[in-house]
């Protein structure tokens, strides 16, 4: 089956699920199925809860992954909703590979990419809110908010008021035709003038970072046990969330900084980070896949 996706970081994921050699890992993010793959071959004991909330790459992923469907539980929902629902399973690993898969960037129809024929965005097509209605009808404000909190932008004032203006003529339709607005008014550097806002608005349409800190929350809660959790982002944004809460779970004292001696007991830590630094893609990876270029993977190791 030809495969429209090259999953990243793909060695290296193997070796951080390497040891596992029975019980369930969640792929919270299944996609079209390269990562859950490698893990199926990796051990033929290990079995796999695969999540996504697009349909189309469930219904991919089912007729890739047929020969390993007796050791695969698919579930079409959002990850942040998954750990809750199978804590009581023995769940060895969970990996999250927080990104737009190749297929969604690549089809037009989805609205991703700069020259696609529609303006939507939505991971799951059957949400209401679309790239369309934040264009065309957040206020002023509220778009320069996301354009300064998602996507890190110093002219979010500028474009935002660009967008207002345009829209107040006629709606704006395409990703294509918001791609071209923006380069009118900025200078192309190494990526696309567009790049940065495309990633706040997806960001909005998706709730992106809330469902991270939700899946991340879910994971405390459920005081799981000997797990291994890999998450992959790309962009800042995401990476400093994951950075933040494994440094928290790492902490065995949690009280606030101005207590002159430890009263919590000096016991909270959920386990240990097994990356001091994030992993990265090597060269050779970047150069077959450039999409690959800002990935970051940091690990953490739940204990008893």
């Amino acid at each position: 089956m030809k495969t429209p996706h090259i999953p990243v970081l793909l060695d290296e994921v193997k070796n951080v699920f390497s040891d596992i050699e029975n019980g369930y890992i969640i792929d919270c993010t299944l996609g079209y199925g390269g990562h859950s793959e490698a893990l199926l071959e990796l051990n033929e004991n290990s079995r796999l809860i695969c999540v996504d909330q697009d349909k189309e790459a469930i219904e991919f992923s089912k007729k890739r992954l047929k020969r390993f469907s007796e050791r695969i539980i698919f579930e079409n929902d959002k990850f942040s909703n998954i750990i809750q629902k199978y804590k009581d399973k023995n769940i060895n690993g969970i990996l999250a590979d927080i990104g737009v898969s190749s297929l969604q960037l690549d089809k037009k129809g989805r609205g991703f990419g700069f020259d696609s024929d529609l303006l939507d965005m939505r991971m799951n097509q059957e949400s209401n809110l679309s790239a369309y209605e934040v264009v065309n009808h957040y206020s002023k404000m509220k778009l320069e908010e996301i354009f300064r909190e998602y996507g890190e932008i110093r002219e979010y004032k500028k474009i935002a008021d660009i967008i207002c203006r345009y829209r107040e003529k006629e709606h704006i339709k395409s990703a294509k035709e918001l791609a071209d607005i923006i380069q009118k008014h900025f200078k192309r550097g190494k990526i696309h003038s567009a790049t940065l806002v495309f990633q706040a608005i997806r960001i909005e349409v998706n709730d992106e970072l809330g469902e991270l800190d939700t899946l991340l929350e879910s994971i405390k809660q459920a005081s799981l046990s000997n797990v291994k959790i890999a998450v992959i982002t790309f962009h800042s944004l995401e990476d400093r969330i994951v950075k933040r809460t494994f440094k928290q779970w790492n902490k065995n004292c949690i009280c606030p900084p101005e207590v002159y001696r430890c009263e919590c007991g000096n016991n909270h830590s959920l386990g240990n980070i097994l990356t001091k630094k994030p992993i990265i893609p090597t060269k050779a990876e970047i150069k077959q896949n450039r999409r690959s270029r800002s990935a970051k993977m940091r690990v953490f190791y739940i204990n008893e």
